[in-house]
């Protein structure tokens, strides 16, 4: 089939890749490339990309333009595509047999047709948008300085509501505009302002550091070639398994920060969101499961096979867990051979290069959280690289930059493991927030190599919203795809899992029928089966956590009764690294959740427990308060340490002792009595059970007498940290309902703030489960976190108890807003929705029209900083026109122009009840602000309106 026919062929499908997201990044880096390819001339570019014309229109008419310039065109359109998309949206494309060596020699054909400094902006203007988003600031401060920019031409580059690639691009143009004299000195200062020259373009690295460099390769993609975590004993290649998770930068609370597309994996370590220049250490932080180690493992593999990370001639990974086991003093020298590659040639020459060219060597270190030491500025000053120190100093101090300064270091870690004294010294902060819906089919359908098996789990997913939400962390994907027979054979309704709990236990199930000498015989008593194996694996895994011990020797192993038979249930893995340098081998549990549910099921199954152990599990947040709190471990481990153990790494240890609190509160619900009832006697279960609910509730009254009281003339509110919502995770994992609604019984608030708090679609889930008991109708906040479409879904059930939701930053599409409108409606006490910077297009407004026109008692609506054009604002007009209680309007920084201002302008005649409306970076001229001003004149209601940034 021809290019053209494929291009007409998935017409809808290639516009709905590009339009999906709400954003115009993917559409303007696919006229990138074909401008740089020569296939579009400058007229087509300006033809295509009209700013105030809507995202899919403008798509519309580039599929149209290529289509008819034939199939060389389509060709290379296909191919621009192929590279733009991410992986999961190019599933199910057809891109025909274009090759990379192609592309190549097309732009390299373009370029040698090209002499001029503009042709050069054009052929190359993919790169230099990349290179450039990052020095905006620089770049415009020469074009002003040499006379070819005015001070305008940079207000215009830098509007806020632009992307750093759109600034980018923008700035090109209005280049391109001025001539051959302003493009040259661009170039000038492209060529002034690289970074660091690749070792290409310096003199060539001795040979004894290019035999070492293609030694460490080699280590470095054997480690990386298999999933190195959950992925177990089952060999699951991390090249045919590996899947993009959602990264985004920590920063940006403010609302004029614009919407950056998503980042990938080099920008991890580029210069995207860059806060502090002088520091060398990227933090890439995200929950337990979701995902860090193998985003890192992808990044070692990539540079191993030289794909990517081109600027870094070494890369040095490290695992914090195998670290802490070190206990010799090393020096930064023996750190790098002993624990990643040994030359086999000059060590003094490959060494001193390193010295020599630190912007040349990349750190990885993983899993900060699992340092059994915490990042203190008290730590010893280090900065000699041959004298010897403990491996904790050495790491602190490569951090903070004391020791090899220059070197670029990455470091994963779950967020409340890395406290203020570390953050100084981050040069950025990338969030990991697993994976997205289409990244959730992406990986069943890799998993699954039998397209109807992943159909099937997919169909089961989607019916099962709140498992849904639990697969956006990847670990949850994993084991829903690898306990797919379980998972299909329970049903629908209260049988399919709901919870975390139920969801590891369905893997326990699994890997014991695995086991099992006749597979299709377990049934109700399969846990009492093996219950000796849980209770020397929980053994193990709670003295584990007590000690922030995550690697394990034979003799801790035989030590808590674990046998071989335990070892090849599959839940330990042999800890490679570790047990290739020593004589002895070491083990590690499949993953640290996996650690702290065996740990929470040796607490449950237990007879002999002490009575204390679950009420201090749910104190440890007070006991971290305490000055010289030593480390606890749980059970009969539930005491004060001695030795070099005493001191804990609180930041580290909490959440993984919350994470198998979690884990008791839901092995101790009413839906799992009858497994654990053959296990541990019924008044057992019943006392621990009462104790769990019994610390539920006096945490979550700690909470509300915390709330202060109004100030007078404001509401009542709660802003609930992260331990607060730990707790209704609890209560969730009970799915007891009475439980739910005593706890909402004393809560006494008109607003609920949740902001920053990591809130993703299985917290919404517990929120929903809890909320939805309130007595009184709250306000519900939370912005900045990563609710997603599929986290909306799960509000719902609560929404009837809420009187407005704030749900700024959460990357929701027009399909959640759909759902959640919907929904709303029906809602009498639903007022107010404040939805800036998320990914919403004009198909929502639609929606919001008719929530206008439906319910007259509807109070605010904000819908600043997203995609929204003139024919959305002509859609909300309509619904205005009939609505009769709105008070606040704000569409700041969309794209509404002057025919939206006109549309919204005819509304406001009728309008009896509007007194705030904010019309700001909308691409509105003095056409529309004259439109506005002649509607205000008759209309006596609105006391404030924002129109400021006109385009005259």
């Amino acid at each position: 089939m021809s290019a053209r026919q494929l291009v007409l062929r998935q017409r809808a499908e290639l516009l709905n890749a590009l339009c999906c997201g709400g954003s115009s990044e993917g559409l303007e880096s696919v006229l990138d490339l074909l401008l740089s390819w020569g296939m579009l001339f400058w007229e087509d570019y300006q033809n295509v990309l009209v700013p105030c014309r809507g995202l899919c229109a403008n798509t519309r008419v580039l599929l149209d333009l290529v289509y008819t310039k034939g199939d060389e065109t389509c060709r290379l359109l296909l191919a621009a595509f192929k590279q733009v998309l991410p992986e999961a949206q190019r599933a199910g494309l057809s891109f025909g047999n274009c090759r990379t060596a192609d592309l190549e020699n097309t732009r390299d054909d373009t370029r040698e047709l090209h002499g001029t400094a503009i042709q050069t902006l054009q052929t190359d203007r993919p790169d230099l948008v990349r290179r450039l988003r990052d020095h905006i600031e620089g770049a415009l401060e020469v074009l002003l300085h040499t006379g070819s920019f005015t001070p305008s031409d940079c207000n215009e580059v830098q509007l806020p509501v632009y992307t750093p690639s759109q600034q980018a691009r923008h700035l090109l143009d209005q280049v391109r505009s001025k001539g051959e004299p302003a493009a040259k000195v661009l170039l000038q200062y492209f060529q002034q302002t690289e970074d660091h020259p690749s070792p290409s373009n310096q003199e060539a690295p001795p040979k004894e550091c290019l035999s070492y460099q293609k030694k460490l390769r080699s280590t470095v993609s054997a480690q990386s070639h298999f999933l190195g975590t959950y992925g177990g004993t089952s060999s699951l290649s991390l090249e045919d398994i590996y899947t993009e998770g959602q990264l985004e930068l920590a920063q940006g609370d403010s609302e004029a920060q614009p919407q950056t597309g998503a980042l990938g994996l080099e920008d991890v370590v580029g210069l995207v969101g860059t806060l502090n220049q002088e520091a060398d250490t990227v933090l890439v932080s995200g929950e337990a499961g979701s995902g860090k180690s193998t985003l890192l493992q992808r990044l070692h593999l990539l540079w191993a096979r030289g794909a990517a990370l081109h600027d870094f001639f070494l890369l040095f990974s490290f695992s914090c867990r195998r670290l802490s086991s070190e206990q010799r003093e090393l020096s930064l020298r023996e750190l790098l051979f002993l624990h990643c590659c040994w030359p086999d040639g000059d060590q003094d020459r490959i060494f001193q290069f390193i010295l020599d060219h630190p912007h040349l060597i990349l750190f990885t270190f993983d899993g900060l959280d699992e340092l059994m030491q915490s990042f203190s500025d008290s730590e010893q000053r280090h900065c000699c690289p041959t004298q010897c120190a403990p491996v904790p100093t050495l790491l602190f101090n490569l951090l903070q930059g004391s020791l090899m300064k220059g070197v670029r270091k990455v470091v994963t870690s779950r967020p409340e493991a890395v406290g203020p004294t570390l953050k100084r010294y981050l040069r950025k902060e990338v969030l990991l927030k697993g994976f997205s819906p289409g990244g959730i089919d992406c990986f069943v359908r890799k998993y699954h190599r039998d397209p109807t098996v992943a159909t099937r789990v997919l169909e089961c997913l989607r019916s099962n919203t709140a498992l849904l939400g639990l697969c956006h962390i990847p670990v949850f994907c994993w084991i829903v795809s690898k306990c797919y027979k379980e998972l299909l054979g329970c049903g629908e309704g209260e049988g399919s899992p709901q919870t975390i709990t139920d969801v590891y236990l369905m893997i326990l199930q699994h890997f014991f029928q695995r086991r099992a000498s006749q597979r299709n015989t377990m049934g109700i008593g399969w846990v009492q089966e093996h219950q000796d194996t849980a209770l020397h694996l929980g053994q193990l895994a709670m003295e584990g956590l007590g000690a922030s011990c995550y690697i394990f020797t034979g003799t801790e192993l035989q030590k808590c009764g674990v046998t071989e038979e335990d070892i090849c249930m599959g839940f330990l893995i042999r800890s490679k690294d570790l047990s290739s340098s020593t004589n002895c081998k070491h083990y590690e549990f499949l993953h640290i959740t996996m650690q702290c549910f065996f740990a929470a099921l040796y607490i449950v199954l237990n007879n002999n427990s002490d009575r204390s152990t679950i009420p201090k599990l749910f104190q440890l947040q007070d006991r971290q308060q305490q000055p010289g709190f030593h480390r606890v471990c749980l059970g009969h481990c539930l005491t004060q340490q001695e030795g070099a153990l005493k001191e804990a790494n609180k930041a580290a240890e909490t959440p993984n002792l919350q994470i198998t609190a979690t884990f008791v509160s839901g092995l101790l619900a009413q839906r799992h009595r009858s497994l654990l009832l053959l296990s541990c006697p019924g008044p057992t279960l019943d006392r621990k059970s009462k104790q769990v609910v019994t610390c539920l509730s006096k945490g979550i009254q700690k909470h509300f007498k915390s709330i202060p009281r109004p100030v007078e003339g404001e509401k009542k509110s709660m802003h609930a940290m992260p331990g607060f919502v730990w707790l209704i995770k609890c209560i969730h994992e009970m799915q007891d309902s009475r439980i739910a609604r005593d706890t909402m019984a004393k809560l006494e608030v008109e607003h609920l703030k949740l902001t920053y708090c990591n809130i993703g679609p299985g917290e919404c889930t517990a929120l929903a489960y809890v909320l939805q008991h309130l007595r009184n109708p709250v306000g519900l906040q939370l912005d900045y976190n990563y609710v997603g479409d599929v986290g909306v879904e799960q509000l719902l059930p609560c929404l009837h108890v809420c009187h407005s939701v704030y749900l700024r930053h959460n990357n929701i599409s027009d399909e959640g807003i759909r759902k959640l409108i919907e929904k709303g409606i029906q809602c009498e006490r639903f007022q107010k929705i404040a939805l800036f910077n998320n990914k919403l297009t004009d198909a929502c407004t639609e929606c919001f029209a008719h929530l206008l026109k439906m319910k007259q008692n509807f109070l605010s609506l904000r819908l600043g900083n997203n995609n929204i054009t003139a024919a959305g604002a002509g859609q909300l007009a309509e619904g205005l026109r009939f609505n009769r209680s709105l008070q606040f309007l704000g569409l700041w920084g969309n794209k509404i122009g002057d025919k939206g201002a006109e549309a919204i302008a005819n509304a406001l005649k009728d309008s009896q009840t509007l007194v705030w409306l904010r019309l700001t970076k909308n691409c509105i001229t003095r056409t529309g602000v004259e439109c506005l001003i002649l509607a205000l004149e008759s209309n006596t209601s609105v006391k404030a309106v924002w129109y400021v940034n006109i385009m005259l």
